[in-house]
């Protein structure tokens, strides 16, 4: 009889810890969905007051619609180029970003893109490598890469809404 109850004292314990972590898991659960479902709802109701309160004061920059918000386009991968051994300096590599204006001239440089990064490659090619190492080359490197940009835009029959030329990394070797 004693075997009875050690059996049933084993089931009922092994019985209990599973409704003890059913509950902490369902709690658990519901904790999730309301933080994750229900506390976006203030989130959104503040913005919909600041919406609101927006709406009174139309800015500058939303004029009948058109697309003017300052956007920044990143290049996918970084450009690699090497120099000869005589230079001194044997690899160049930079990652670059645009400032655009909207967001239909983002799409316009991504759809190019192979275009810009074959032309921007090239450009980068024919610098003297000496002459990136000083502020006033990588400023005229800018330049020369904004140009580019805008011979590709209207070689393809679009308004060049590049803004600037930015270098998110720029390292030689």
């Amino acid at each position: 009889m004693a075997e009875v109850e050690q059996g049933t004292e084993k089931k009922s314990s092994k019985m209990m810890m599973m409704i003890v972590a059913l509950v902490v898991l369902l709690a658990g659960g519901g904790g999730a969905y309301y933080f994750m479902f229900m506390g976006d709802e203030a989130a959104v109701e503040e913005g919909a007051e600041a919406t609101k309160e927006n709406e009174a004061e139309p800015e500058e920059e939303e004029v009948e619609g058109v697309d003017t918000a300052l956007t920044y386009f990143e290049m996918d991968k970084p450009f690699v180029v090497n120099f000869p051994k005589s230079s001194g300096i044997s690899l160049l590599q930079i990652s670059i970003a645009l400032s655009v204006e909207g967001v239909t001239a983002v799409e316009l440089l991504n759809k190019h893109q192979p275009m810009i990064r074959n032309n921007f490659l090239m450009l980068m090619s024919g610098q003297i490598p000496q002459d990136l190492k000083t502020e006033e080359g990588k400023e005229k490197l800018i330049e020369l890469m904004h140009e580019e940009v805008d011979k590709v835009m209207k070689k393809m029959g679009a308004k060049n809404k590049v803004q600037d030329v930015f270098f998110t990394s720029f390292v030689m070797q």
